[in-house]
């Protein structure tokens, strides 16, 4: 029978060394060739010891046959400098008769003896590098996992964190990850969010939390087939956790009730939920793309009446009966701050009483206006606040079509008080052109179009007399100072504008 020559050269048996990386690959569920290139790199220290830490050496493992093969690397030049690295290229051409110059020549040494340190140097390196190997390895398994409930056993607990066996890995949970007044000792089970990877190799891999609001998200998954299959999609999460959450849900199917889903038969789903959360209050409510509705199902279970949005600083107003209100702020603010979270708008409640005192206030400030600047009766100024006219501004704008269609009203009248918002008006220009002529404002600061003549009065008053000055102030201070007349995004706007010209 004839054979073949690779089959000749093949070793009947394995080398030790190669039994040992194949018993420790599939050990540690990591491939043998990252093994190999462990312990290559494990013999390395040791071969600089007996031939010299300034030599390129290459530590080679035969793969077939597990022998261990050392070779000097050089490179070849005309002159050598480094005796170390470099070899002539009349020597090198005794190793390889086609050897230039650049080329590297790769000399094998004989074979080292391995003492007991340098063999425990070796143990050390190569475990660390299968250390490195088997947790990259696990992160690779688990990356894909990040936003998954991951459930292990504590293996211990700490004073700031708890470690916690998940296979052949391992997570930690930091305490303020756990939900307040929760115990675990060693051997509890423990479901949590997998949150990220620890990149610290001294660290347990897995980041783990039970505070995080998508833990809620995918404890509902797991209850409602409605959630899981997508046919209910939650929305937002708040949560004080193991105290109370808001969680707004919303389906485009119009057969199915998402609260009720969601709530479970005799409030069977949502009680697992709050089970597994130590008894957290949570309040299902109803989504809305409204922002208006939106905010009336997050206060629940306070009844509101009205809302006023201000759509520039996103903030609410929302009106309760008078009996509701410390229902929709709820327990040391946690209702008001849980739904503010919810619907990213901030919101504020305030009862119908003190929203009619609020609306007297405004109205009265308004009639005052008309009546002392305009010379009015207050029957007039309330007629004109009626048609939507806050403003000595808005009438001076205004057509004499517009202000003659009010009820009582004809041209003569309507001239008569646009006249007089005009004059008015002129009247407060020339003054504030005396004012800036007194206070010698630059006049980039009184020509600047994006400050209108009411802001320009309360900035040269509060010393603001060029451009550059506006553009120092912080957006706190804008605003202080404009009482407002601008928005916080105005105010940040108005200052990075200023400030682009710096940068020209």
């Amino acid at each position: 029978m004839k054979l073949n020559i690779e089959e000749k050269k093949r070793p009947v048996l394995k080398s030790e060394l190669l039994q040992v990386a194949e018993i420790v690959a599939k050990d540690k569920e990591i491939s043998q060739e990252e093994i190999l290139q462990a312990m290559e790199e494990a013999i390395l220290p040791s071969a600089k010891l007996r031939y010299g830490n300034n030599k390129t050496l290459v530590i080679n493992i035969d793969r077939f046959n597990g022998a261990i093969n050392i070779n000097w690397v050089r490179t070849v030049v005309d002159e050598v400098k480094d005796e170390d690295n470099e070899i002539l290229l009349r020597e090198a051409k005794k190793f390889d008769v086609h050897a230039k110059v650049g080329d590297e020549i790769k000399n094998k040494l004989p074979q080292i003896e391995f003492s007991r340190s340098m063999a425990s140097t070796a143990r050390k390196i190569i475990m660390q590098k299968i250390k490195i190997a088997e947790r990259n390895n696990q992160a690779n398994e688990f990356s894909n996992r990040i936003g998954e409930i991951i459930s292990g056993v504590v293996n211990r607990v700490e004073y700031s964190e708890i470690i916690i066996d998940i296979g052949k890995t391992s997570g930690v949970i930091r305490k303020s990850e756990i939900i307040p007044n929760e115990t675990f000792k060693m051997g509890d089970r423990i479901k949590a969010l997998l949150c990220g990877l620890n990149k610290d190799p001294d660290m347990p891999l897995l980041q783990l939390s039970r505070t995080h609001p998508d833990f809620l998200k995918k404890l509902f998954a797991q209850e409602v087939p409605e959630v899981y299959d997508d046919i209910i999609k939650i929305v937002s999460v708040a949560r004080d956790p193991g105290s109370k959450s808001k969680v707004a849900v919303t389906t485009n199917d119009p057969n199915i009730d998402c609260i009720g889903a969601c709530v479970g038969p005799k409030g069977v789903r949502v009680q697992s939920v709050s089970g597994e959360l130590k008894g957290e209050k949570i309040d299902i409510v109803k989504w809305s793309d409204d922002i208006a509705m939106f905010v009336v199902n997050s206060l629940a279970p306070a009844k509101v009446t009205k809302v006023v949005i201000d759509e520039a600083e996103q903030k609410v107003d929302a009106v309760v009966p008078n009996d509701q209100l410390s229902a929709a702020i709820g327990r040391r603010g946690q209702n008001i701050r849980l739904a503010s979270k919810l619907t990213g708008w901030a919101i504020n409640a305030i009862n119908e009483e003190a929203d009619i005192e609020n609306r007297n206030k405004e109205t009265s400030a308004i009639v005052k206006n008309f009546t002392d600047n305009l010379d009015v009766d207050e029957i007039v100024a309330h007629v004109l606040l009626n048609e939507g006219y806050v403003s000595i501004s808005e009438i001076a704008n205004s057509s004499i079509e517009e202000l003659a269609s009010i009820d009582g009203f004809d041209n003569d009248i309507a001239e008569e008080i646009q006249n007089r918002a005009l004059s008015y008006l002129e009247s407060k220009r020339k003054d504030l052109l005396e004012l800036c002529k007194e206070k010698k404002v630059s006049n980039d600061l009184l020509n600047y179009e994006l400050i209108s003549p009411e802001l320009l009065e309360v900035l040269v008053n509060a010393g603001i007399l060029k451009l550059d000055d506006l553009g120092n102030l912080s957006i706190d201070e804008l605003l202080e100072i404009s009482d407002g007349l601008l928005t916080k995004k105005e105010a940040s706007t108005l200052i990075l504008k200023v400030r682009e010209a710096w940068f020209q």
